[in-house]
């Protein structure tokens, strides 16, 4: 990218903490920089320069700002060089300065982190004496010019960090209580709970277990309109060559004026209370250094004695991160400090909002409230959930919430039995769970009829869990299932760590006919989920699928990694998860192909959300027999294409009945005429006693990649799909 000719239009990667994705683009959207598409643990956005700068200043939730410079091929180290050394370093590192490199990511040919970062400097040095010139110095420390690359599949992103440290280090924490918050989490948990709003509202904010004051003070910062990089020092774009300091000064002047006017007329009240008069210390010269000493009070104050005076606001805020278990040797104890925690809001706090962020939400039972809404979050490398209640008579959790009217009632018949269910979500959560989080995967398999007394098959979709109960067989009594299923939706809350409302159940059965399609409810309760940096929306309730095959993940995956440059296909396309993944992998173009109107329209929602240009990937409603059949036009080759039909259908919109054991040849026959010649064929059918024909394999090349389309969580279950990769005959 030339900056000197694109000042008015950059692109930036802007990193935050891992479950803040969608708060960070909502949030970089107010300073003028438009979504290009989410990533784990950050976004990618484009706008002005001067947006980039504003974001430094303004951004409560970021870590880095990175200004993208290029994207090179990495996939040898030789590669990665010829592609580093070819891009104009002039442009942003004086001769006399300095850089270092900060290298993220590994594959087969760089395997560390050190030896990439020696390579890309290698580049970047050798781009200037090429012609004999002087070269700059390389500074770990203190650099003038931070060089960021971040290597991912064979690809590599090189960028300019604009913003020097990490923004989370506002500067005012030099001291810390024993287990604190960062900055900018510390701002997610507010903005989560409704912070903005019930400030502006006239709302006043409690911490009851302030530590070192971190929620305290970004609540205060944050309603007094203060920008976080306020009192920031240093930033990484001033002594890079396409700063511009006067849009920069124009920024801070403005910060300064807002900080001003956020400090007149009447403002919220800010409070922390803690029992350790040492951490309370540590809060007071907190605030002083951010300058809101006479705004918050701080006090030791335990739990058991909180206390907001007869001129509290009628609304307002208590926001706490209690100690879970990482920071008392005892966890048993925490029942009682979050009943304690429960007994003193309700009793203190009534009418207000609470926010209780934990690495133990099996404890939030304790608090006596139920909560309405829960979010998953990080606290390090440790996961985490901000729950929310309403402090009032109406949240008062009893004994045993009433069950809605035709509801299964949860009830245990077999301690022992119930038990070993429990056990196995809980094992599955430390293996499968630990598993998806670190190859930050929200949506996966957690159980799938692991025990035969359990025949379920229970999703995790961020934080929600879908339940499936697979149909008894007719030697099963029909009693002795209820009972069985009884226990199991009483035995997942618990061992999950979950309300009961967040959990969704259905019995799964054959599909015939077009009951695939049929609507099972009418709660129109979408929600967007993430997977491999593409964003797809999901509906848990409605239909019998939630609009997401969750085993074809790695088949989606393969697609995005595979569909630069190329012509796609989608056909039976549902709704689009494939299509999206191939245009974040670069495709030139696409068709989407289904019958389904809901899905046609749910696809070009998957698409729009990924900012697909609606010229370039089409979705069309039509039967894909039909299309099939017709005649290719010279405008219908496509370089890759994939086909999951359904296993049967026979929906009077179709111009034939669908079998795919007796019609798959001739489907596989038909896209493969429409398949340019050196292209794919991706096939897959979760028809259990699905055989291909063998005739195929005299007219095709055929490989069949089942195995590797099967992600650790459906590895127990290896016959949900079977897929094969199909190529013409050389």
């Amino acid at each position: 990218m030339n900056l000197e000719l694109n000042l008015s239009k950059s692109v930036f990667f802007v990193t935050c903490p891992k479950g803040v994705e969608y708060l960070l683009a909502d949030e970089l959207s107010t300073f003028g920089l438009g979504l290009v598409r989410n990533a784990p643990a950050g976004a990618w956005v484009e706008g002005p320069l001067e947006a980039g700068y504003r974001a430094c200043l303004w951004s409560r939730l970021a870590n880095r700002v990175i200004l993208h410079v290029d994207e090179v091929a990495a996939t040898s180290a030789d590669e990665l060089y010829d592609g580093v050394v070819h891009l104009d370093w002039q442009q942003h590192i004086s001769v006399d300065g300095s850089f270092r490199v900060n290298f993220i990511g590994e594959n087969e040919a760089i395997r560390n982190t050190q030896f990439g970062a020696q390579r890309v400097k290698d580049g970047i040095v050798d781009r200037f004496t090429v012609s004999g010139g002087k070269r700059p110095a390389v500074a770990a420390k203190a650099p003038d010019v931070t060089v960021s690359a971040r290597l991912h599949r064979g690809r590599l992103a090189l960028g300019i960090d604009i913003s020097g440290h990490s923004l989370h280090q506002r500067g005012y924490r030099t001291e810390q209580g024993q287990a604190p918050l960062k900055e900018n989490l510390a701002a997610a948990l507010l903005m989560r709970a409704g912070w903005p709003e019930i400030a502006a509202a006239g709302g006043d904010f409690v911490d009851p277990m302030c530590g070192s004051g971190t929620l305290v003070i970004e609540a205060a910062m944050m309603a007094l309109d203060i920008a976080p990089g306020r009192r920031r020092e240093h930033f990484g774009f001033e002594k890079w060559l396409g700063h511009q300091p006067q849009s920069w000064l124009s920024l801070r002047q403005e910060a300064e004026k807002r900080a001003y006017e956020g400090k007149q007329g009447k403002v919220p009240r800010f409070s922390g209370f803690d029992q350790d008069s040492r951490v309370i210390s540590t809060a007071q010269n907190n605030a002083q250094r951010a300058g809101l000493e006479s705004l918050i009070e701080f006090q030791v104050r335990p739990i058991e004695e909180l206390a907001l005076g007869d001129d509290r606001a009628d609304t307002g805020l208590v926001l706490v991160n209690p100690p879970y278990g990482e920071r008392m040797s005892d966890r048993k104890a925490l029942a009682s400090l979050y009943e304690s925690l429960g007994d003193a809001v309700k009793k203190a706090a009534t009418g207000w909002q609470l926010g209780v962020f934990t690495g133990a939400p099996e404890f939030g039972k304790s608090i006596g409230l139920r909560s309405f809404k829960q979010y998953k979050l990080f606290n390090g490398k440790l996961p985490a959930q901000l729950l929310l209640f309403t402090i009032d008579e109406a949240s008062v959790r009893t004994p045993r919430d009433p069950v809605a009217p035709g509801e299964i009632l949860p009830r245990i018949a077999n301690e022992e039995r119930a038990a070993m269910l429990r056990n196995r979500l809980k094992k599955n959560t430390k293996t499968i769970g630990q598993w998806a989080r670190k190859q930050e995967i929200s949506c996966y398999r957690l159980y799938d009829a692991d025990m035969p007394e359990y025949a379920l098959a229970i999703d995790i979709y961020e934080d929600w869990v879908h339940v499936q109960e697979y149909v008894a067989p007719k030697s099963i009594d029909e009693r002795s299932a209820r009972e069985r299923l009884a226990e199991a939706l009483a035995v997942i809350p618990e061992a999950l760590g979950i309300e009961r409302d967040q959990m969704v159940s259905k019995q799964r059965q054959r599909q015939t006919g077009t009951n695939q399609y049929e609507k099972q409810d009418v709660s129109g309760e979408f929600f967007q989920v993430q997977e491999h940096g593409c964003t797809l929306r999901v509906n848990l309730k409605d239909y019998l699928d939630t609009g997401l095959f969750l085993d074809h993940r790695p088949v989606r995956h393969w697609i995005q990694q595979h569909a630069r440059g190329k012509r796609f296909l989608n056909l039976f396309c549902y709704t689009g998860a494939a299509t999206v993944h191939a245009v974040a992998g670069g495709a030139s173009r696409s068709l989407s192909l289904d019958l389904s109107k809901t899905y046609v329209g749910w696809a070009q929602e998957n698409l729009a959300l990924n900012k697909a240009d609606p010229q370039k990937h089409k979705v069309e409603q039509t039967d894909c027999l039909a299309w099939l059949a017709a005649r290719p036009k010279p405008d219908q080759l496509y370089d890759l294409i994939f086909m999951d039909p359904p296993t049967f259908s026979n929906s009077a919109r179709m111009a034939d009945i669908l079998d795919v054991q007796k019609d798959h040849a001739k489907l596989i026959r038909q896209a493969m005429a429409r398949l340019s010649s050196d292209g794919l064929l991706i096939f897959s059918s979760n028809f259990r006693r699905f055989k291909l024909d063998e005739e195929l394999a005299s007219e095709f090349e055929i490989e069949e990649v089942t195995l590797s389309t099967l992600d650790k969580d459906f590895q127990r279950n290896a016959r949900i799909h079977r897929c094969w990769h199909i190529r013409h005959n050389a």
